[in-house]
């Protein structure tokens, strides 16, 4: 498969688990968009602008990858960045229901959207964003589930000196 997918999400922040996802949809397709969520339900912790800082930081050596932020339904976003195709992370069965819900819907929107489910590293396939803050909140330190720069943001933002 060549082209151009779209890996939407919150990014809240990005782990390793999505680094995973991003490296193989870039084995896949020409160009891929990692677009970050502004107008989500859940209240994030980083705005979208730190969000962005993080991601391009942390995929400035990975080809083919474009960070973008859009708002409102990820089908519209995809449609006008003229992809083909939506990517989506699969942790575990719990998160496939919803998922999958996702995926038929938007089809019945755009039909010719195709949606990518990929399955990180067995070594990332429990970890989540949530997680990662809860760890960093505990006091904790979270190196192997995060990019360096991205648990100095953690820290900046949750632990402030």
């Amino acid at each position: 498969m060549k082209g151009i997918a779209v890996y939407p999400g919150t990014f809240d922040p990005i782990t390793n688990g999505h680094l995973d996802i991003i490296v193989r949809s870039c084995e896949i397709f020409d160009h891929v968009i990692v677009a970050v969520a502004q107008n989500i339900r859940k209240s994030p912790l980083f705005s979208v602008d730190e969000r962005i800082e993080m991601l391009k930081e942390v995929t400035k050596n990975i080809p083919g990858v474009e960070i973008d932020t859009f708002d409102g339904l990820a089908i519209n976003y995809v449609f006008s960045r003229n992809a083909e195709v939506i990517v989506r992370g699969l942790r575990a069965v719990s998160d496939f229901e919803y998922e999958l819900q996702m995926a038929l819907m938007n089809r019945k929107l755009a039909e010719q959207i195709k949606t990518v489910f990929m399955m990180p590293s067995a070594e990332y396939s429990f970890l989540s964003s949530s997680i990662v803050k809860e760890i960093v909140r505990l006091g904790r330190s979270v190196e192997c589930f995060v990019p360096p720069f991205v648990e100095e943001q953690l820290q900046k933002k949750i632990m402030p000196q």
